[in-house]
């Protein structure tokens, strides 16, 4: 399996992080990073790592300006892409096409080979020009995923709700992580049945 990580402006880089971490876990998934400028920044204030940690998690790391890169065509085979977190200048790009760094050019090439894009949008509140984008985002074909926090699982922590947001993304591609518990319906001790 071939998996494009994106990790764009909006707050919660550690989304992507935790995505490579978890993915790094799993023989035979190759992962493609493109972190764009205002990611790397956020990466710097949000986290206490550095670009290059963050970089040393991926199989393959892209320049954002590099539109030669092989995730800019549809030639190159991926499953998709997952972009985490999704500023609302990066989901601009992608709903209008506008394809002026590789991030949006890779998330286009997705979206025409009708492969799966996924965008975890880090904004709140919206105002009608963000849930117009939105729509129009999954009028496309892209899967909408904000970061909601699940409680039914009884979270601890931070770290629980970001693992649990992480595990459903991965979900969406087949990819069990271990790190959601399953719902199994409602009555005593329901929540607390983990994963497989």
């Amino acid at each position: 399996m071939r998996l494009i990580i994106g990790i764009s402006g909006a707050s919660g880089s550690i989304y992507g992080i935790r995505l490579l971490q978890v993915l790094r876990q799993h023989a035979g998934i190759e992962t493609h990073l493109v972190v764009s400028h205002g990611g790397k920044l956020n990466i710097a204030l949000e986290t206490g790592m550095t670009v290059q940690q963050v970089e040393s998690l991926a199989s393959v790391v892209h320049s954002d300006q590099n539109l030669g890169a092989s995730i800019a065509s549809g030639s190159f085979l991926t499953d998709g892409m997952i972009i985490a977190p999704c500023s609302m200048k990066t989901l601009s790009g992608v709903v209008h096409s506008y394809a002026d760094s590789l991030m949006v050019r890779a998330a286009d090439v997705v979206l025409k080979e009708r492969r799966r894009l996924v965008l975890v949008p880090r904004e709140t509140p919206l105002h009608e020009g963000h849930c117009r984008l939105l729509y129009e985002a999954a009028r496309l074909g892209a899967i909408i995923a904000p970061p909601m926090p699940a409680f039914y699982n009884e979270p601890q922590g931070i770290d629980d709700l970001i693992d649990h947001t992480v595990g459903r993304l991965l979900d969406l591609f087949g990819i069990d992580s271990g790190l959601v518990r399953r719902w199994a319906g409602a009555g005593k001790g329901a929540a607390r049945q983990a994963g497989p």
